[in-house]
């Protein structure tokens, strides 16, 4: 999986060890970390395009993201495609978990999930959150899933 950061600069080390190199940095120079992670999709012609983000948040002091991104010629039913997303967040979220235990850093599952029914996502919303709950995660949905719904929406748009 190629990572890279927001202004476009790869990653090289493994993903978890640039994680565990960020939580190091900065909580050695005493911020709060809390981290959010939260992929978004967007349908371009036939290829479906994927970004996974993880974001770290600096209590009080702005934040930075790790960015992966994915295209597939998959077709997908709205459903099907927000529970992908869901299964790729969970993915990382799950590599990443022993290292948030270890360093006692909050992390959240961002779902780009609209609780309003009136919403073809909230078709969804039930699977993604019994996902996201059951693998031992915290969860976030819209409006509160910014990870998602604006972090990663704004690299597949």
């Amino acid at each position: 999986m190629k990572w890279r950061r927001f202004n476009g600069d790869p990653i090289h080390l493994p993903i978890k060890e640039e994680v565990r190199q960020a939580i190091v940095r900065e909580t050695g120079n005493s911020y709060r970390l809390k981290v959010c992670i939260g992929t978004d999709s967007q349908v371009k012609g036939a290829d479906t395009e994927f970004a996974t983000v993880i974001v770290f948040l600096r209590e009080g002091h702005g934040g930075f993201m790790f960015i992966h991104n994915e295209r597939t010629k998959d077709v997908y039913s709205i459903k099907e495609r927000m529970l992908v997303e869901v299964a790729k967040s969970i993915e990382i979220a799950y590599e990443l978990c022993d290292l948030f235990t270890e360093y006692d850093v909050d992390m959240e599952v961002h779902a780009d999930i609209n609780t309003n029914p009136q919403f073809k996502s909230n078709l969804a919303l039930r699977e993604a959150m019994g996902y996201i709950l059951g693998m031992g995660f915290a969860f976030k949905a819209k409006p509160e899933a910014f990870a998602s719904s604006s972090c990663a929406n704004k690299i597949v748009n």
